[in-house]
């Protein structure tokens, strides 16, 4: 994992959502359906707390966690500023595959926001994922994100310079059979694990969890450059945009071509 320290070490992983806020803003849709009224919360590799602050600032009584010693300095210095710290219960240096010091059935909600973008060994994956189940309460939602293989495939195919060692057929081939992504460029995000579609739901599920939904987070929104884009804004019909990709989140054509996917689980 220490690529993946060193990269989030030096890379704003704060702006990159503010920078392309639709991932953000269908998440939190669907995350305000259902997470209870109130209590204790887990954001598990929440990197500098995006979804902390915003859970914070909704009432709730939030731990945070992550591997990357300066993303959870950015999430106390942020929350200092923000005059939250009152609402969390610690920041914590913790890899996914063992929260160590964090008690069993503690929380009502857990989030885990970008651990399984990164553990490249299936029993890493499952670890991480026992972890959650472990630290949730009985009945306590989960909510648990993914990459598409399939749309890492067309990035790849579209983007080649960009992604290297996806830059020729060899490597893209063995990219759809093991979904395992080294990027050959330094400081470029690597150390990447990247899911098919049909795997999550039976992945969770063998893992001790109940699925109540599967959505694609930045869907076929992620497709429009910012030209398209500005289009709809100066129409006046941003907010309409938002809605009808918050409303197509579900398809399951649409869940392939999204970057980044949610799972809503809940603990048996």
């Amino acid at each position: 994992m220490n690529e993946v320290i060193e990269y989030y070490s030096k890379f704003d992983e704060w702006g990159r959502l503010d920078r392309e806020p639709l991932e953000f803003t269908i998440n939190w849709h669907y995350m305000r359906q259902y997470l209870p009224i109130s209590g204790d919360i887990l954001d598990n590799g929440a990197g500098p707390g995006k979804y902390s602050f915003e859970l914070a600032r909704n009432g709730y009584n939030v731990t945070l966690s992550d591997i990357t010693p300066r993303l959870v300095d950015i999430a106390k210095e942020k929350a200092n500023e923000l005059g939250l710290t009152d609402k969390f219960h610690g920041f914590h240096v913790l890899n996914a595959i063992y929260l160590d010091g964090i008690s069993s059935n503690t929380f009502d909600a857990s989030l885990m926001m970008g651990p399984l973008y990164h553990l490249q060994k299936e029993d890493e994956r499952e670890a991480a994922v026992r972890e959650l189940h472990r630290v949730t309460k009985y009945n306590g939602t989960v909510f648990v994100a993914f990459q598409s293989r399939m749309r890492m495939l067309l990035t790849s195919m579209l983007y080649p310079r960009f992604w290297k060692p996806n830059d020729n057929m060899k490597s893209i081939n063995k990219f759809f059979e093991d979904g395992i992504f080294n990027h050959s460029d330094e400081g470029r995000f690597t150390g990447a694990y990247y899911y098919n579609i049909e795997d999550i739901k039976p992945f969770m599920e063998n893992n001790g969890f109940e699925t109540v939904d599967l959505i694609g987070s930045s869907n076929i929104g992620a497709l429009l450059n910012n030209e398209q884009k500005q289009y709809w804004i100066e129409q006046g019909e941003k907010d309409e945009l938002v809605n009808l990709l918050i409303r197509i989140s579900r398809d399951p054509s649409v869940l392939g071509v999204s970057s980044h996917l949610l799972y809503i689980g809940r603990k048996k």
